[in-house]
């Protein structure tokens, strides 16, 4: 992947999760009935693919862990 692929999906994933996570943290609506999106699992899960994404524009930029 290159830089300019890896840095629109890390942005991408990034306002997801941010995304989520204010719609997870909403107090509950019963007049609206019960939530039926897991905001909080599509958060965890946005976060958890961004890592790896981070790790290789690290990786992009010249960071490496070999290096003393």
């Amino acid at each position: 992947m290159d830089q300019s692929l890896t840095l629109g999906l890390a942005a991408g994933l990034l306002a997801l999760a941010a995304f989520a996570g204010w719609r997870g943290a909403r107090p509950p609506n019963p007049h609206k009935g019960p939530r039926l999106v897991p905001w909080r699992f599509i958060m965890v899960t946005a976060v958890a693919i961004l890592l790896p994404l981070l790790v290789h524009l690290a990786s992009l930029y010249g960071l490496r862990r070999d290096q003393g």
